[in-house]
């Protein structure tokens, strides 16, 4: 099973289950969910993130779609 398809999966479970289900679920993942150490980046990486996140907002950015990106990498192989 494709991590898309269980992420799916439980979304749905969690529509519908009751509340002491997902108390239970959400006390088993609460220190993930706010462990924002998990991401494991750096303040520096963070500020670039931002900041590469406002230029896109903005359209000050450059913005490639999937094709364009693919074919970017492909080129860089070839060379």
């Amino acid at each position: 099973m494709t991590t898309a398809t269980m992420r799916k999966e439980l979304i749905a479970y969690l529509e519908d289950a009751d509340e002491r289900k997902i108390k239970g679920l959400y006390s088993l993942l609460e220190d993930n969910i706010h462990d924002k150490a998990s991401l494991d980046l750096t303040t520096e990486q963070l500020n670039f993130l931002n900041e590469e996140r406002r230029k896109h907002l903005n359209g000050e950015g450059i913005s490639y779609s999937l094709e364009e990106s693919r074919e970017l990498i492909r080129k860089r192989k070839a060379s």
